[in-house]
């Protein structure tokens, strides 16, 4: 079953409950989904439909990031709109999953310590393998601390 027929039953569902707020959350998720399929013009594989739910996270979490403390109704629908969003999101690899497919991209290319300048052509290797599994910023995070 695609995320997009997942999404529609559970706005069915939301509508049967009478649950305004988690109905707009996944409506919004829903026409993002579509909106990625039309400008694709054919159905979306599962890593595109998690790379959809992850960024309309990552857009919600700067939404609820820069508005203003006294903006608490803003805050509040960010906060609720992120977490109906990330029951459709997929699990992120954890710090240890990270640093074995470090582990493994170091060893390819044989690199025995890695340093500094060695991170351009270590993350070339590596981020294809994460994308979608995965945050950047923690993977970038977790190179860093193991340069001697």
């Amino acid at each position: 079953m695609s995320k997009v027929e997942v999404v529609r039953a559970a706005m069915v569902q939301a509508m049967k409950a009478k649950d305004k707020a988690r109905k707009e959350s996944l409506s919004m998720l829903l026409s993002a989904l579509k909106n990625a399929e039309i400008d694709k013009r054919e159905p979306l594989t599962e890593a595109e439909e998690n790379a959809v739910v992850k960024k309309e996270i990552k857009q919600t979490q700067e939404t609820y990031d820069l508005a203003p403390a006294d903006r608490e109704d803003i805050r509040s629908e960010a906060a609720q709109r992120l977490a109906v969003y990330k029951e459709f999101a997929p699990e992120d690899m954890s710090v240890d999953q990270i640093r074995q497919v470090i582990a493994e991209v170091l060893a390819e290319l044989g690199i025995d310590a890695p340093s500094p300048k060695d991170k351009g052509s270590i993350m070339k290797v590596l981020m294809p393998r994460v994308k979608g599994k995965a945050d950047g910023k923690v993977v970038n995070e977790t190179l860093a601390g193991m340069f001697k």
